[in-house]
């Protein structure tokens, strides 16, 4: 359900915490991390500038691992042409319908390959993506973050690194990746997150058609962002 900012409901709260980001997220429904073309759409510019990466503070930045782990939002780099964002899975499963129905967004070969490795092992890391196809890092990375903006591919999990000899940590982390299918899509009585059954299936299908999808998308915005425009909404989604 979209944020009818006209009915008079209450702005998300302010982002302090992993647990007020998680519901700033869910709120939102869909939001990029960082500010963007809309502004004040982002986690960033809901953040108290004291939270946000000042002295030992880490912030968003490690309070992401939480709405990861979650289990019901989506992150990865899949908004504003491959940046960083959030999504809970109504919202996601729409940029999903649309993205996927776009020629520009069809899997290259070394997508392609991936995607096979996915589904025979079920998640993958950018050493493992290495490894595969025979790249360096920033070839890897960018492999996966086209499989994002693709909706081929979301962050599955992210784990802190400790480092030295008193295991300090510092904001240092590794991700894995899967399919947002095998993220989401669940059987009803089956475990979910906590180890506690789903009530009922969890689909990313939707009943409609792909330009319907892009305008729920640009219309939800838009209730939660009335004054930015038709063209800094679509360059937040392209």
């Amino acid at each position: 359900m979209s944020i009818n900012r006209h009915a008079g409901n209450p702005a998300p709260p302010r982002v302090v915490s992993p647990e007020t980001m998680y519901e700033a997220i869910r709120e939102l429904g869909i939001v990029p991390f960082f500010e963007n073309p809309v502004p004040g759409y982002s986690v960033e510019e809901r953040t108290p500038k004291e939270y946000w990466f000042e002295g030992d503070e880490l912030g968003p930045w490690d309070w992401k691992i939480f709405a990861v782990q979650s289990g019901d939002i989506a992150y990865g780099k899949f908004l504003w042409g491959g940046k960083a964002a959030f999504a809970t899975v109504e919202w996601y499963r729409e940029l999903m319908n649309w993205r996927r129905s776009l020629p520009r967004y069809q899997p290259v070969p070394e997508g392609r390959q991936v995607l096979d490795y996915l589904a025979r092992y079920g998640t993958i890391g950018i050493k493992e993506v290495r490894g595969l196809l025979g790249v360096k890092k920033n070839v890897a990375d960018n492999v996966i973050m086209r499989l994002q903006m693709a909706t081929r591919v979301v962050t599955g999990d992210i784990q802190r690194v400790y480092r030295g000899p008193d295991l300090h940590y510092n904001g240092w982390q590794t991700s894995s990746f899967c399919t947002p299918e095998a993220l989401f899509e669940t059987a009803e009585g089956l475990p979910g997150p906590g180890g506690f059954p789903f009530a009922e299936t969890v689909s990313l299908q939707v009943a409609h058609t792909p330009e319907e999808s892009l305008s729920r998308l640009m219309e939800h915005v838009r209730e939660i962002a009335p004054e930015a425009t038709e063209k800094q909404i679509l360059k937040m989604l392209a």
